[in-house]
């Protein structure tokens, strides 16, 4: 078996939001009159020192701030998290922290303050800079907002800035869609993450779907949308581009299938351990009762050890989203299985041209890419 690989990740997911959007599954929640941020970063702080024993000898090599909307807390309160995160663990001397941000929370002091205690890149929700569709989103800002909060994030010093952005949206055109890829690319902020909208369960959209353009207008949008992208960024995952030096540190340790933590009502962690087992443990959603019991075992919403069986599945299906693919030496480490025992599936797929091989590693045709679902299949009989 290979060394456990001793670097993971930190997500810290703050709960709260101005407006639920229709669109949105994730754990989020509107403001209200119970919102008690300094309550809340107590919580975190318990849930870190709880967290802190699991991961001696170990070194933290990015955060990642996400939720609902972390710029809605200021700058002290996010400061006292990340001086708690210094105390308790080992950090990377380059660590990478990143913070979400949406442009109706945007204020130029406020973009310095986060600057200053050590935030050094920025993921801006844009979605679009139409007004017509920010408001069928449902989004509290509007394209003036947008464009005016990456001015601001570059004025504030910020060199590592991601810019959100959806196509695929009610009633939108290709021109449209194309020109929102147009304009973000505009800032060369090196990095832009562009997803389709899809109807999540659990959302007002799914229950009350919108006018969606049709899916042959969706792909020529794709096409069109990837086609404006590649003489200046790189595509290096499904949704992420980026010129060289600016990828995610933290999500491509996603990808690959690496080890990390969660803090925060809802947040999801998962560790390898000596003995080669892989355990996953999420803290409970609702904010009240998370923040009630953080630091001790009420706040656990559970926790489970992955069956060796769905490994290959598991780390497939984060790996095989990278247009690099994965080493065989990666898949050894991180799932800590023999490749020997995939090594048929593999060839099979090279021999359907799913998958391509070179000194090892494997990674995605472009028909693997476009038919991921196919390529992933056959993992999960291993």
């Amino acid at each position: 078996m290979k060394p456990l690989d001793t670097t993971y990740s930190l997500y810290i997911h703050i709960p709260w939001c101005i407006k639920k959007c229709p669109y949105c599954d994730f754990n989020s929640h509107e403001k209200r009159d119970d919102y008690d941020e300094q309550a809340y970063v107590n919580a975190l702080i318990r849930d870190l020192n709880e967290e802190a024993p699991r991961l001696a000898g170990r070194q933290l090599s990015s955060i990642f701030i996400g939720g609902g909307t972390p710029s809605l807390f200021s700058a002290e309160s996010i400061d006292q998290v990340l001086k708690a995160v210094h105390q308790q663990l080992n950090i990377a001397d380059d660590i990478e922290i990143t913070l979400e941000a949406n442009p109706g929370t945007a204020e130029a002091d406020k973009f310095s303050a986060f600057r200053h205690i050590g935030i050094n890149r920025l993921s801006i929700g844009v979605q679009s800079f139409n007004d017509s569709h920010l408001q069928k989103l449902g989004r509290v800002h509007d394209a003036t907002q947008a464009h005016r909060a990456i001015v601001m994030a570059q004025d504030a010093g910020f060199s590592r800035i991601n810019i959100d952005l959806m196509f695929g949206l009610p009633e939108q055109s290709l021109s449209q869609a194309c020109a929102d890829v147009e304009q973000a690319l505009s800032y060369q902020t090196g990095h832009l993450s562009l997803y389709q909208l899809t109807l999540e369960k659990n959302t007002l959209f799914y229950q009350q779907p919108p006018s969606l353009p049709h899916d042959d207008l969706i792909w020529d949008m794709q096409s069109a949308c990837q086609g404006i992208i590649k003489p200046q960024l790189q595509q290096y995952e499904v949704s992420a581009y980026a010129a060289p030096q600016q990828r995610s540190q933290h999500n491509l340790n996603y990808w690959q299938f690496g080890d990390y933590i969660g803090i925060g009502a809802g947040a999801h962690g998962k560790l390898s351990l000596p003995d080669g087992s892989i355990s996953r443990r999420w803290k409970k959603k609702q904010p009240r009762e998370y923040s009630q019991h953080a630091g001790s075992a009420g706040a656990i919403g559970g926790q489970n050890t992955i069956p060796t069986s769905q490994l290959p599945f598991e780390f497939m299906m984060n790996a095989l989203r990278l247009k690099s693919g994965f080493s065989l030496e990666l898949y050894q480490q991180r799932s800590r299985l023999d490749p020997a025992d995939i090594q048929p599936i593999l060839e099979q797929l090279v021999a359907k041209k799913l998958l391509q091989t070179s000194d090892g590693s494997y990674r995605c045709t472009e028909q693997g890419w476009n038919f991921l679902n196919d390529t992933l299949e056959p993992f999960l009989a291993v």
